[in-house]
């Protein structure tokens, strides 16, 4: 079945593409009424981290002639560097070793992490972190003792995977291949469930991973699953969205809404309006579910690379051999390079501008390039 066509609301801010194929601008964001709140949650400024992603791209080609011959700093964390384990006498895990853009953008990654989390305005412990910040990552930081690493888990990013393996590593389910609903609470133990002190062992000791998703895919995945399929999120969340922003069709049809049929513009309106702080997990930005300043990460996986970034954290925290991550399951639909690009140029050019603020730090943080919604671009 085609996906659901995003509704324009009017048509593109702006008129036809800029000179040179750039990326969507900034340039208009904050200059309606409401939009000084929806901005107020991007810390730093937009402006320093859009220069940060163009040097990210910079580096990338600048390095890709230069890097395989040069041995790169160590990353944030324990010292040791994030894929490579360079310990005598090892043999390297995985066949990631040897791609050389897969090292590249784990260093512009770890160059742009330490360069933005360096700066005095952001955290740099958990215990910096303002109560409800802390909160939330406590609430999303997994522990395993047995093998001593902490995972902070992200929504839409192969997090129910990662929990299926915890609960093989600790005793609880017998193989990754056990068919049984996933229970995202039982049988895993929680950060949050912690002390202080036990906290900061943990933080301080144990091996902590991550893994991302380019930003604008994880929120369309979230979109599709939650309102295309999950009956309690279009109750909870549809309803309220139809009847704040379908202005005068929720009031003119025969029956209240079901919250089963909201477009991705609709979904998009009601992000703006919300506090990246106190959104639904699901499309809350990753920065502040799992806070990379305040926690040094040894190691920040993706999702584009997930079964060999995966295959090397389990043999990292010494899981045994037998253990392995899950295959994807053959009802998952999985958003494709092209579904993305029908969704993203189906908003209005308004809408994006001021969508990707939200999510920009995940966006420069984790070495993503911005989505280009150019109108030449989106006519192929």
């Amino acid at each position: 079945m085609p996906p659901r066509r995003p509704d324009s609301g009017g048509k593109r801010a702006g008129g036809g593409a800029p000179r040179g194929g750039s990326v969507v601008s900034f340039r208009s964001a904050g200059t309606e009424p409401g939009s000084a709140r929806r901005g107020s949650a991007v810390l730093p400024s937009v402006l320093t981290f859009l220069v940060i992603v163009a040097s990210g791209g910079l580096l990338l080609m600048i390095e890709k002639g230069m890097l395989s011959g040069v041995e790169t700093p160590a990353p944030r964390g324990d010292g040791q560097r994030p894929y490579l384990d360079r310990r005598p006498g090892q043999r390297q895990p995985g066949p990631a070793a040897a791609d050389v853009d897969a090292e590249i953008l784990r260093e512009i990654r770890n160059r742009t992490i330490r360069t933005v989390c360096g700066q005095k305005s952001m955290p740099h412990s958990v215990w910096s972190l303002s109560p409800p910040q802390r909160k939330t990552l406590l609430q999303h930081v997994l522990v395993s003792d047995r093998y001593r690493f902490l995972y902070c888990y992200v929504p839409k990013v192969a997090c129910s995977n990662w929990k299926r393996v915890l609960k093989v590593l600790n005793g609880a389910l017998e193989s990754v291949d056990v068919a049984v609903k996933m229970d995202h609470r039982s049988d895993l133990r929680f950060l949050s469930s912690l002390k202080p002190e036990e906290i900061r062992h943990r933080l301080r000791h144990y091996f902590k991973f991550m893994f991302v998703r380019e930003p604008m895919e994880r929120l369309l995945s979230a979109y599709r699953n939650k309102f295309g399929e999950i009956e309690s999120y279009q109750k909870k969340y549809g309803v309220e969205i139809v009847t704040r922003y379908r202005k005068g069709a929720a009031a003119a049809a025969a029956e209240p809404p079901k919250g089963d049929d909201v477009t991705f513009a609709e979904f998009v309106r009601y992000l703006l309006d919300e506090d990246a702080e106190r959104m639904n997990e699901h499309w809350m930005p990753v920065y502040n579910l799992c806070q990379p300043c305040a926690v040094s990460y040894d190691f920040i996986g993706s999702y584009e690379r997930l079964e060999a970034d995966s295959e090397f954290v389990l043999r990292r925290v010494g899981a045994p051999p037998a253990v392995r991550f899950p295959e994807r399951q053959t009802w998952y639909k999985p958003v494709t390079a092209e579904t993305l690009h029908y969704y993203l140029c189906g908003l209005p050019q308004k809408l994006l501008r001021e969508l990707l603020p939200k999510y920009i730090l995940d966006f420069s943080l984790f070495a993503y390039p911005l989505p280009n919604t150019t109108a030449q671009h989106c006519r192929h």
